[in-house]
């Protein structure tokens, strides 16, 4: 064993959370590869690229929360508002989204999903969710239940360390005198 892999000091605590940061590891490999996503572009929309899902996947997550402006895509997919505005108008052009006036301020325009977006996303999400299916076919329904428990509760105290450490980043960031 090379000293790499040698992260524990022998106890077995030490050892499953070695074998979970071995396990993310190759997890962000196929994450970071986007796997799935493009697995779901070759089945369902062959003309599409990775963003044009993540554009739509925002808005299919935003809309039941309210009405779905480029600034709420940009910032729930992290990117800059011009480049959301010109993913989300290829998008518009493409007939997956509409651009339309808010119903609460006719001054703000909104992003909806059309029909065909929304098949779109029904598809796309069909085809991972059959990818997941054949990979937990073989596991016993309690272990897939435990599974999909702990993992939701895994990314869910992630994104919560995650959020935390932006925070203090920023508040470190906003404490520094200007140059």
């Amino acid at each position: 064993m090379s000293p790499i892999e040698d992260e524990t000091d022998g106890s077995e605590m030490e050892a499953n959370r070695a074998s979970i940061g071995r396990s993310m590891g190759r997890w962000r490999l196929l994450v970071g590869r986007r796997v799935l996503a493009r697995l779901a572009i070759e089945n369902v929309a062959p003309g599409l690229e990775i963003t044009h899902l993540d554009v739509l996947d925002a808005v299919w997550r935003a809309e039941p929360e309210g009405e779905v402006t480029v600034g709420t895509i940009a910032e729930m997919m992290r990117i800059d508002p011009s480049r959301a505005s010109r993913i989300v108008a290829d998008m518009v052009a493409r007939g997956a989204l509409r651009r339309e006036a808010s119903q609460a301020d006719a001054r703000r325009i909104i992003v909806v999903m059309t029909d065909l977006g929304n098949r779109l996303m029904r598809e796309v999400k069909a085809v991972k969710r059959g990818v997941i299916e054949s990979i937990l076919a073989d596991w016993p329904e309690d272990d897939v239940a435990a599974f999909a428990g702990l993992f939701d509760r895994f990314v869910t105290s992630f994104e919560q360390v995650h959020q935390s450490r932006e925070r203090e980043n920023a508040e470190r960031r906003a404490a520094q005198p200007a140059p």
